[in-house]
């Protein structure tokens, strides 16, 4: 029996469960008032939240009980959903092993009331949320997610599930974008981030320069809120950071642009950690390689 057996059913919504690693991964559905539609994401409670199964000593099932752990919240990348860490990253024996919860949602708002792009592009719309608040419509009224990642989200997971209020931030790609831009924006809410591949400067790639004239409008300083080179410059409290890229990664140069976080680390003495690893692609061997030691990473500050 875990913790979330007394759920509100008209508020969350259990659409699987399967034990690994001695927790259990589950995914649940929910209405989201921050995004205006059904939204999904999955969770591993690791076995440290596992209720006694034995009569023998109940003192121990209730120790257990009272027992909470921290989150590391997990953004994944353009036309992901919440299954593609879960089930690719090979994460849940350090996350066991270390007490950790992991919390992946879903990469965009769904429905068939939710915008998509007329044309059909994988960087647009649909997958493609790019954790900002969209302004301009048709997007705004459902593209929200930074509001559902920051605020929605955690507060919806600490009061349904046996979890503390420390939490770190990490993603992949789009997501570490997210992961990036949200930590610095909100260094009081996270111990720490880390990011796979992050787009670290996206008002300056084509990835970015797409979403947000769509999600943001023509303003391009309003842009700079949701760009991390950016942020970092600007910072005036830190989180340490830790970022790993690829080198043979296909999207180096010309969308994630690492060089330019290294650049604004180095012109304002932020804790950052960004190591280039030969030969290793954009794709989930990646991320799986080293997800251990980013959760090694975040441990070590909760």
């Amino acid at each position: 029996m875990t913790f979330d057996t007394t759920l509100p059913i008209n508020t969350l919504t259990l659409v699987s469960s399967q034990k690994v690693c001695g927790g259990w991964h589950k995914q649940y559905s929910h209405e989201s008032s921050a995004l205006n539609c059904t939204m999904r994401f999955a969770i591993y409670l690791p076995p440290q939240l596992e209720a006694g199964k034995s009569e023998v000593d109940k003192s121990i099932a209730l120790n257990a009980l009272s027992q909470t752990v921290p989150v590391i919240y997990w953004l994944s990348g353009l036309t992901c959903t919440d299954e593609n860490f879960m089930q690719k990253a090979g994460a849940f024996k350090v996350a066991a092993e270390l007490g950790v919860a992991i919390v992946a949602p879903d990469t965009s708002p769904r429905g068939a009331a939710v915008p998509d792009d007329a044309e059909g592009s994988y960087d647009l719309g649909l997958g493609a949320g790019f954790y900002v608040n969209a302004t301009q419509p048709p997007w705004s009224q459902h593209y929200n997610m930074y509001n559902y990642i920051v605020d929605e989200l955690p507060q919806l997971i600490e009061s349904h599930f046996s979890v503390s209020t420390k939490k770190a931030i990490s993603g992949h790609s789009m997501g570490g974008h997210g992961a990036l831009t949200i930590a610095l924006k909100n260094p009081e809410r996270y111990s720490s981030v880390s990011a796979f591949s992050p787009i670290c400067h996206p008002t300056d790639c084509p990835w970015g320069q797409k979403a947000f004239s769509h999600y943001l409008g023509d303003d391009r300083a309003t842009w700079q809120q949701y760009d991390s080179y950016h942020l970092m410059l600007q910072a005036r409290d830190t989180v340490p950071a830790l970022v790993d890229q690829g080198d043979a990664d296909n999207f180096l140069s010309e969308q994630l642009k690492p060089d330019t976080l290294v650049q604004a680390a180095a012109k304002t003495a932020y804790p950052l950690t960004l190591r280039m690893q030969p030969g290793y692609d954009h794709s989930y061997y990646f991320i799986s390689s080293f997800i251990d030691e980013h959760l090694r990473f975040h441990h070590q500050f909760f």
